[in-house]
């Protein structure tokens, strides 16, 4: 017996009954995630992994994206209606979708308005006896602007709901397909919090999704089983087990021994081994994604714009792409993404001119160059493969013009704490879409109001970018919305408040005989992935 059929049998033997775990590895996946979730309710979660891990798998959304244009298809609702004034909009849910129990509650209805009323209420409303379970910040629902959005949200009727807007916003329905969008249960909630246990609605979660949590080992594994009554058609993998493997170079070497079925972002520097073996596949999509460095806008002397565009001019950007990204990524000018509805294709670029660099600086009174912190990320992404490298070649080009940058790095988590609260001087970063819609980083990144959330890292406002992008949200014609967000990225261009490093792709790999996973917008889609 292999190594990997072993290992999969040492799984399957804790979770079945003896003598039946060799005949159910085939109808088991393996996952290698990256990482441990933060938590099970990915409305009070941030990470990839935890979004993976929760409202990937265990949950879903009113609506979901098209995998071909990223267009607000439905799910848990079924139509939608907006009034005339852009301020209203009104679902349809779903009829007889049902929610999954634990050995803690087991649902006297199905799925109806009370529970989209409740999994906005918890986030939006202060006083609401969830908001602060299990110290919750809800930062994705307050970066987006749904807390001040929102101004009421009611119950027509269990199959009705209806939202009230302070204003139009032409992003509104895609943030409903979002991950912290996920739906929960209202009726668990209510009897968790009568049995003065409320965090279990984030521990032990119960939602209406493909999968059931079974059993969750910290830094070790989680265990789920096929839902029997999803909604969305029969799941064909009944048993699907993360093997939490932070490591890139053991979760390649797990999957080559067949010790999981399907591991999220290989490493570029894996993929001719990948390729050249038979029993694997590489899986590449355009990710709608970004991956920069943002300046501290607030902080001397990146509050100078000279200071900003000789550093843009001084660092070489296709060197870094063709040494770092290998073929996973390529150049980028601005902050929208080039397949997106908006993307400036006219938009100038900074062309690698390190004479230009030292002149600008001379012009901010800086001749002699300056001491900085380069912040650089302890984590991969398809928007950044490899943090280090990007961050001492961005060091090497600045030491050409005279700025000497001292790497730093820290904690994921306080890494992003860090820069929320303006700690960095200079700091490597990125965003991946969640919702397809421009609004997600034109303003989500960039805007005045994001500075109070922390999204917008790089602390600058420019009133004259803002007043566009608060313009395209009002907007419902999507060509006059791209013409303004074009007028934007002129401003952003000029300002430079980042060095716009790279666009990347996404990258997974699975064993040759797994079908049906597919990761899109939407994220990791495990509802119909089998072994052949």
């Amino acid at each position: 017996m292999s190594t990997g059929k072993t290992l999969l049998g040492l799984l399957l033997s804790t979770l079945l009954p003896a003598g039946a775990a060799t005949a159910a590895a085939s109808n088991t996946i393996v996952y290698c995630s990256e990482a441990s979730p933060e938590s099970f309710n990915p409305q009070i979660a941030s990470s990839g992994p935890t979004f993976v891990a929760s409202s990937q798998t265990l949950y879903n959304r009113l609506v979901d994206f098209n995998k071909s244009d990223n267009m607000p298809v439905p799910s848990l609702a079924t139509e939608w209606k907006i009034s005339p004034d852009g301020k209203t909009y009104t679902f349809t849910l779903r009829k007889g979708v049902k929610f999954n129990s634990n050995k803690y509650f087991k649902p006297t209805r199905d799925f109806n308005a009370d529970d989209v009323i409740f999994s906005v209420m918890r986030q939006k409303d202060a006083n609401h006896p969830y908001h602060k379970v299990s110290q919750a910040s809800y930062e994705y629902f307050n970066d987006v602007g749904l807390d001040k959005l929102i101004t009421d949200v009611k119950k027509i009727d269990d199959y009705h709901v209806q939202f009230t807007l302070s204003e139009p916003n032409a992003a509104f329905l895609a943030d409903w397909g979002m991950d912290f969008a996920s739906i929960l249960s209202a009726e668990y909630a209510d009897a968790m919090l009568k049995k003065g246990t409320p965090e279990r609605v984030d521990t032990q979660p119960i939602g209406t999704g493909p999968y059931v949590l079974q059993e969750y080992k910290v830094d070790s594994l989680i265990r789920y089983v096929a839902n029997p009554n999803y909604w969305n058609g029969e799941v064909p993998t009944k048993h699907l087990i993360f093997s939490i493997t932070p490591n890139v170079q053991t979760r390649l070497a797990k999957l080559q021994k067949n010790e999981c079925q399907i591991i999220p972002a290989p490493s570029p520097v894996q993929f001719d081994a990948i390729k050249a073996n038979k029993d694997l596949a590489l899986h590449a999509i355009d990710g709608l994604s970004v991956g920069y460095l943002a300046f501290n806008t607030a902080k001397k002397p990146f509050d100078n714009v000279l200071v900003r565009q000789a550093l843009n001019y001084a660092v070489d950007k296709k060197s870094i792409i063709n040494a770092v990204f290998m073929g996973s990524g390529t150049v980028a000018k601005s902050p929208i993404p080039p397949t997106m509805m908006g993307y400036n294709k006219d938009l100038k670029d900074y062309a690698y001119d390190p004479e230009k660099a030292k002149a600008l600086l001379k012009q901010a009174g800086l001749e002699k160059g300056f001491d900085t912190d380069l912040w650089s990320m302890p984590v991969q992404r398809p928007y950044n493969p490899n943090s280090r490298r990007i961050a001492e070649m961005i060091q090497a080009d600045w030491a050409k013009v005279g700025v000497k940058a001292k790497i730093v790095t820290f904690e994921w988590g306080e890494y992003l704490s860090g820069m929320r609260k303006g700690e960095h001087a200079s700091a490597l970063f990125g965003w991946m879409s969640d919702n397809g819609d421009p609004d997600n980083f034109a303003d989500t990144l960039l805007g005045c109001g994001s500075i109070e959330s922390g999204s917008n890292v790089s602390r600058w406002c420019d009133k004259r970018y803002d007043a566009l992008t608060q313009k395209a949200k009002l907007t419902s014609d999507p060509a006059a919305r791209a013409k303004l967000y074009e007028q934007a990225q002129e401003i952003f261009y000029q300002q430079a408040p980042w060095i716009p490093l790279a666009n990347g792709k996404t990258f997974y790999a699975t064993r040759s005989n797994v079908t049906g996973y597919s990761v899109s917008l939407s994220g990791s889609d495990f509802s119909k992935a089998k072994l052949n």
